[in-house]
């Protein structure tokens, strides 16, 4: 019987014009109870053709109402609020009509005989009541039927609209794995209150109650926290053993669409982020509206998350340059899929080929550029100096040039907390580039205005510890750190990208800008916390392996920003960078050395190269720790 009637819900076979044959039926039954029942024993003095007349008008008024308002074409089985807030209002209108024309006709015809008022007012509330109820027995069957028994019990984490958003996501899912069976708030005005049927608790009383419920399950659902209040709740939830999951915010949902399915873990992101960055929205609307904006290396971490900000804003076209088939072409089909009239151009391309890049710029004639296109691996880099040269040297030398050539309005680099003093060839080659690009900066009669953020390392980006860790864990461990007392600051990719829009607008051209990268984040510490998340216990079930400092690897990054080596600016998490100053035709004719070595020098020759040009660059634990004490001859 179960599955006969699964069969008639799933296949949709009652046409909307049945409901609404269904709903008239309801009007005309509740016609005739509600003119019996006001009516009573003063019945026989109304003949049934009057009452059929009645009927017919108020009828036919009910059945106007609800094609008017298209009450009867949503799929019962999810009718929702929206639906019935519909019904609702085609019935009053209905009800508003039939009581003005049972007057109106009472005052021109004597011999009317009109419809008690009395029984128009409880043929409303009936037909009201009866069909809102036909729509809650089908739905509520329709909820039984596809229930699963093995449902988990849950408490969601948030009393407010994004929690009672979750619980909706929740019930409407056929597939649904939760039962939600209480609020937890830390609003002490909603406790004991009730909402839908569930009731809303303190913390403490959810953890009193949850071993009769067989609750381990918390499912965070709050739109505005702070990430001091998320860390404390994922401690106290990890602390109970309940496992925590999060559902994101309207923004973040996939395709925009509200469902069981986008509730995820917690990840490390989330307690590691800070407070949501406040931009100064007006300043970049006025310097993005209807701009053609370029970015390179468009498909990475950061340039890829640089385009979904600026997809924010009212700009003409985004060019997205990336040498990356798969990573460019996995981009391109979530824009489409999320923005179906998003104004951007995929150019598979490689920014140190100057022809190419010419061709990009003279086609497209873009007014601002963000330059996100860097190798950024340190051993690799160390492994391969070549590469770090000819693509964040070479393609910041090709983009920069060419945005002098073609007038680009700005031109903003992003770079590395890894070019503070650096300690490996990554980190060097990043730091030339600035060098570069701010003694372009200082020449006279250009239009185009450098700036180059910097931050440290990024939760979650391309081959960054976070994704690493999380497929150690999945495979069972070990997680492999370089060093017990190694630290490294952090932020998350949106708001790195965020302040890069910021900073990009800053200023007059030639800046270094330098983030608030907050406290700095022990890789031990970091491993530790991502098995807690993930339900494993360390020394039980993973293990943490220590493997030494990679080559160009410190123990310790620079600190960024401070008051010794930065300026203040308007934004907070926004300093300039004091570095020293350097002129063009010096700084151009090195690089132009180094470039033209690559073909014909070595690894070592090279980075000595680097060294000249990056006196502060003494490397570590590294083959090239020689070249800080004796230089070879070229």
């Amino acid at each position: 019987m179960k599955s006969i009637l699964l069969n008639i819900f799933n296949g949709r076979i009652v046409s909307p014009w049945w409901i609404l044959f269904i709903d008239v039926g309801i009007v005309i039954n509740s016609f005739v109870i509600a003119f019996v029942l006001r009516l009573n024993i003063n019945l026989p003095s109304y003949s049934v053709s009057e009452m059929v007349l009645n009927c017919t008008i108020v009828s036919s008024l009910y059945l106007v109402s609800f094609l008017s308002f298209g009450s009867f074409k949503g799929v019962v089985r999810h009718s929702n609020y929206s639906e019935f807030k519909n019904l609702i209002v085609a019935c009053f209108v209905a009800f508003s009509s039939s009581l003005f024309i049972n007057e109106l006709v009472g005052l021109l015809s004597d011999s009317w005989i009109s419809t008690p008022r009395l029984a128009l007012v409880f043929h409303f509330l009936m037909t009201s009541m009866l069909a809102f109820a036909f729509r809650m027995l089908v739905k509520e069957t329709y909820s039984s039927l596809t229930k699963k028994d093995t449902s988990q019990n849950v408490y969601v984490y948030g009393a407010g609209e994004m929690g009672q958003i979750t619980l909706e996501a929740i019930r409407n899912d056929r597939d649904n794995q939760y039962r939600v069976v209480g609020f937890i708030d830390d609003d002490a005005s909603k406790w004991n209150m009730v909402l839908h049927s569930i009731p809303v608790i303190s913390w403490e009383k959810a953890m009193t109650l949850s071993r009769g419920k067989q609750v381990n399950l918390v499912i965070l659902a709050i739109n505005h926290i702070s990430v001091q209040r998320k860390h404390e709740i994922t401690a106290a939830c990890l602390d109970i053993g309940w496992k925590l999951k999060v559902m994101p915010s309207v923004g973040n949902w996939v395709n925009g669409i509200s469902n069981q399915k986008q509730i995820r873990d917690i990840r490390i992101e989330d307690i590691l982020g800070r407070d949501e960055i406040k931009l100064n929205l007006l300043e970049i609307m006025s310097g993005l509206e209807n701009k053609v904006v370029l970015v390179s290396g468009a498909a990475g971490s950061i340039g890829s998350e640089i385009v979904r900000q600026l997809l924010r804003f009212p700009v003409q076209k985004i060019i997205m340059v990336d040498v990356a088939e798969s990573a460019l072409y996995d981009l391109q089909q979530e824009l489409l899929l999320a923005h179906t009239d998003s104004p951007f151009e995929v150019i598979l391309a490689d920014v140190t080929n100057i022809q190419r890049m010419q061709e990009v710029f003279g086609t497209y004639k873009p007014q601002l550029v963000f330059h996100a296109a860097a190798y950024k691996h340190v051993p690799l880099m160390e492994q391969f100096p070549y590469e770090a040269i000819r693509v964040n040297v070479g393609g910041v030398k090709v983009m920069a040039d060419l945005a002098i050539e073609y007038g680009v309005g700005k031109f903003v680099m992003v770079s590395t907390d890894k070019a503070v003093n650096p300690t490996n060839v990554m980190g060097a080659s990043k730091r030339i580039c600035e060098i570069y690009v701010q003694a372009l900066s200082q020449q006279n009669n250009i239009q185009t205005q450098f700036v180059t953020t910097r931050f440290g390392n990024v939760l979650g980006s391309n081959g960054s510890v976070v994704p690493l860790f999380k497929k150690q864990i999945e495979r069972g461990g070990p997680l492999t750190v370089t060093h017990k007392e190694i630290t490294r600051y952090f932020m998350t990719i949106p708001e790195a990208c965020q302040l890069v829009l910021e900073a990009g607008f800053m200023g007059q051209g030639g800046e270094i800008y330098v983030f608030d990268m907050g406290e700095p984040v022990k890789i031990d510490d970091l491993a530790k916390e991502m098995i807690r998340l993930s339900g494993l216990k360390l020394g039980e079930d993973i293990e943490i392996a220590y493997t030494g400092l990679r080559p160009g690897e410190k123990l310790y990054e620079e600190l960024l920003a401070n008051k010794e080596n930065t300026l203040p600016t308007h934004h907070d998490k926004i300093m300039i960078g004091k570095v020293r100053r350097h002129q063009y035709e010096e700084v151009n004719s090195s690089i132009n050395d180094l470039l033209f070595a690559l073909k014909i020098e070595s690894n070592h020759l090279l980075v000595s190269r680097m060294k000249d040009i990056v006196p502060e660059f003494k490397s570590q634990n590294s083959c090239f720790v020689s070249l800080d004490k004796v230089m070879p001859e070229r």
